[in-house]
Formats: C-alpha cells, structure tokens, sequence
C-alpha cells in the first residue's frame, strides 16, 4: 500500500513591520511611566534637591558658604540635630499635632461628605449652601485664629475646630465635584428597576463617587497637617507647631529645618495609607 503524501506546512506569516507599535511613554501626552521607573524619578528628584542644598550650604568657614548658614543650614547639620529634638520631646510632639488633626479633620470629613453628598444629589440644597461655602473657601486663614479663639477659647477644642472650619468647605466641594462625575446612566439604570431616591444616593452615587472622594481627603490631609502649625502657635506646650515656634525664638534654625521634613514625611505617609486602602478596596480603579 502506497504511503500518503505528506501534508503541505501551512505558509508562515511574514512579520508585518507596518503594525504599529504602542507609542512611547516618555513621549505621550498624558501617559504614565512604569511603576517602578516612576518611583525611581521621584527618589532622583529628591537627589537633587539634596545635592543642590549641598553645593549652595557647603564649607567648613560659615563666611565662605554661598549662602549663609543662618539662612540655610547644610543637610548635615539639619540631620546632625535630630538628637536634639528627641531631647526636646519630638515623639510627644508628633503624637500631639495628628491627634488634633485627626480630631479636627475626621469631624470635617464626617460633615463635608455627608453635606456634599446630599447637596451633589438634591440642587437645591447645593444652591442654599454654595454661598457659604464660596465665603468658607475665601476666608483667610489668618482670620480665623481670632474667630476660633473668639468662640472655642485658647485650649485644644480651639485647635480642633480651627482644622474643622478650615477644611469642611473644601471636603463639600470635592465631594459635590465627586458626586457629580458619576455617569448618568447610572441613576437611569437603578430608576428603571424601582429604586428609590434614597436608595439611589446611598447605593449608587455615594459607592460609585467614594474613590475619588477618598482622592480628595488625602490631599486636603496634607493641608490639613499644615494649618494646625497656625494654630498650635496660640497657648500650645505640645505639638510640631509649638516646637517650630519655640525654634524660632531660640533661634533653633537647624531644627526648625527638620522638623519641616518630619512634617512632609507624616503627610507623605498617611497620603500613603490612604492610597494603599483605596487599591485594596477599589482594586477596579486602575486610575487610582
């Protein structure tokens, strides 16, 4: 019995050099760098802003120095007096400044988003409210020591809601920004299947809108964490803001420096956590 032909091989495909190749990062608009060749420019950033705090604060002679160390100290002797702060109670102070942020935000929180989330979905309250608001967001933050000390008086309620009244008119507006990018189709689809108004808010827009509120909260936390060094500067003993005010009068101008740091690296952090939480429960979002 005569044996089969072999089967003829299917033609290979010849690689077509005009499929085109997705752009590059570095040169596209709006595109985002690799996860970890991001956080590599960013540790370079830090580099050389390191370096160039060297070259300008650099030599043994303080004369000789193109800045002059009573201006800006060099990085060494920032960080040579860390000892010197733990001396003065640097963990207490920590302690102290985000138990009153924490205290003063979390309350702004907890009434900017509610507020915000029911004016974002009833128009009516947003434009009872919007006059407020604009006024709360224009305020100088100056004039709010003599109010909060006018009302509250000079303990820690005061330090507290001088955060809270910061804040909360900030919170309103993200959350009323956040509410209002839900798509609609949203709302329609939850319409036709019977829900109701309530039912809408609080298992539609406030679910769908939480990631970009939490996106708010963290970067108004930052800001947060600065406005209380205003207020701890009024009857405090305790807390950053104390401590950078004690510097100045003593003239502690290496430890003021460093406490600047510690104050970024605790906003850092806690910007951190936040965003870790948000991945973890919003692992959908691949924007955040």
């Amino acid at each position: 019995m005569a044996a089969a032909p072999p089967k003829p091989e299917p033609p290979k495909a010849d690689p077509d050099p005009e499929i085109p190749r997705p752009p590059r990062w570095l040169t596209t608009l709006r595109a985002q760098p690799p996860a970890m060749l991001g956080k590599l420019l960013g540790l370079a950033c830090i580099l050389l802003v390191l370096v160039i705090w060297y070259l300008f604060t650099a030599g043994d002679d303080p004369t000789s120095r193109p800045i002059s160390p009573s201006k800006l100290p060099s990085p060494g002797d920032v960080f040579d007096s860390y000892g010197k702060l733990e001396e003065r109670g640097l963990a207490d102070g920590i302690i102290a400044t985000m138990l009153r942020v924490l205290k003063g935000f979390g309350l702004a929180a907890l009434v900017g988003v509610t507020l915000g989330v029911i004016a974002s979905s009833f128009r009516a309250v947003a434009a009872f409210l919007n006059p407020l608001v604009l006024f709360g967001r224009s305020l100088p933050l100056a004039a709010l020591i003599p109010i909060t000390i006018l009302w509250f008086g000079i303990d820690e309620k005061q330090k507290e809601m001088f955060i809270f009244i910061a804040s909360v008119p900030f919170i309103f507006s993200d959350t009323v920004k956040a509410i209002s990018l839900v798509p609609e189709r949203y709302v329609e689809t939850a319409q036709t299947l019977g829900a109701s108004r309530w039912q809408i808010i609080y298992k539609v827009l406030f679910p769908l809108a939480l990631p970009d509120i939490i996106t708010g909260l963290r970067f108004l936390f930052g800001l947060a964490l600065g406005y209380i060094m205003l207020a701890e500067a009024i009857n405090s003993r305790e807390g950053l803001g104390f401590m950078i005010n004690t510097g100045e009068r003593l003239g502690l101008i290496e430890q003021n420096y460093l406490l600047l740091i510690i104050i970024g690296i605790l906003a850092y952090l806690v910007d951190w956590l936040l965003r870790y939480m948000q991945k973890y429960f919003f692992f959908y979002r691949k924007d955040l």
